[in-house]
Parts: structure tokens; sequence; C-alpha cells
């Protein structure tokens, strides 16, 4: 029961978060991240309601996805090569969170385009400008912008970050901002309306949904710890 305990627990605090925020109830979507985690801890989440599902590398999401119900609904939440793109169509992904840079969008649409579909992505910022993390800077996407929502075939739903590593969950609230921010200027130049804010992991999650994320990836949270072995 290890794994519906702790979901319910966490959606009783997107609740409390919401509720401070004055959000309106169930406007943050829970996706569970399942990275690393075999399909029968998987199932028990979806035994308890849950439905919507994480990966980071796409060869695992093309392992899981098969041996999940269909009803499954999967976002892809790591880096994506270029040369993996046809691939993470052909899959049927809901969302590819991590678009990092201007020519994973070329290739995307490009690839979109062949395959007679519209591709939903978010669009990763580095809110930190650390050397070790992928994404766009924030002036670097305020510069591109018009390039990118020119592009066909995609659909820009929003933003996503991962915000260096703080040791109290309050530290990452300034990144949080900073993603809301941008993504309001963004909203201000159009022409997308950018509905979705990605932010906020297990450690800072109830932060990032005071700061308007719109969805929160929770993994260990929920499965317990990860064995990388």
């Amino acid at each position: 029961m290890y794994i519906q305990d702790q979901l319910q627990e966490i959606k009783a605090n997107i609740a409390a978060a919401e509720q401070r925020a004055g959000r309106p109830a169930g406007s943050t979507t829970l996706l569970a991240v399942s990275k690393t985690f075999p399909v029968s801890d998987i199932m028990q989440a979806y035994a308890d309601g849950q439905r919507l599902f994480g990966e980071n590398r796409l060869q695992e999401a093309m392992e899981k996805i098969p041996a999940m119900p269909a009803d499954c609904t999967w976002h892809l939440i790591g880096p994506l090569q270029r040369n993996k793109v046809r691939k993470a169509l052909e899959q049927n992904i809901a969302l590819i969170q991590a678009v990092d840079s201007a020519k994973l969008a070329q290739a995307i649409s490009r690839i979109a385009g062949e395959l007679g579909t519209t591709a939903r992505i978010l669009l990763e910022v580095n809110v930190d400008g650390e050397a070790s993390k992928h994404g766009f800077s924030p002036d670097e996407l305020l510069q591109q912008w018009a390039e990118l929502t020119a592009l066909p075939n995609l659909d820009i739903r929003g933003l996503m970050c991962i915000p260096a590593p703080t040791a109290e969950p309050e530290g990452a609230r300034p990144a949080f901002a900073t993603l809301r921010k941008l993504a309001e200027t963004l909203r201000e130049q159009g022409p997308l309306p950018l509905p979705e804010l990605s932010m906020g992991m297990s450690h800072d999650y109830a932060v990032a949904i005071e700061e308007g994320a719109t969805i929160v990836r929770v993994g260990s949270a929920i499965f317990g710890r990860r064995d990388y072995s």
C-alpha cells in the first residue's frame, strides 16, 4: 500500500498548496515520474487512479507503454536526441517536455509534418544558467520566440524548468518565479496562450504550485528511492 498511501498524501498536499495560492482546486496536474521503476510499481499507482506518467529515456518509455493499460498517458521529460524524434512521435507521446533548443524544435516540426501530426511540446528553460543543464536561457528564448512560434506542426503548450538543487524547498522559489514571469512576457508578445508550466519535483512541488505550476513532476515521493545500479 506504500505507493497508494504516498499518492493520497501528495494529492492532499497539492490541494493544500492550490488553496494557499488562491488557485482553483484541480488546477495542477500530477505527473508520476516512473523512470527506473518497474511496471509492477506503476500498476500500483494505476490501481489508485493515476493515469499520467513520465519517463526520462525514450527507450524505457517504449518498453513500458505497451506493458501498461491503453488509457495511460505518457510524457517524455528527459533530453531527446534529434535522431530519436521520429520514434518519439511514433510512440504517440502526449507531451515532449524538454525541448531544449531551436534545432530540436525544428527537427520535431519537420518530422511531425512528415508524419501528418502535430507535436505537443514544452520548451525547457535553464532558469539558473547552470552550465551542466540543458535548455534555453531566458534571453535566448525571448530572442528566438518569433522563430519558434512560426514553426509548423508544433503545439507549444508552455515552459518547463529544472532548477538548481536547493537544501530547502523554499530555495527553488526564485527559479519558479522566473519561469512564471518569462511565460507572462511571452504571452504578452503573442501569439500563444502557453497554458502549461511544468516545474516542481518531489522536493519542492508545493512551492512550485504556489508560484503557478500547472504540472508537477513527482517520482521518488510516490515510488520511493531510485536504484540506478
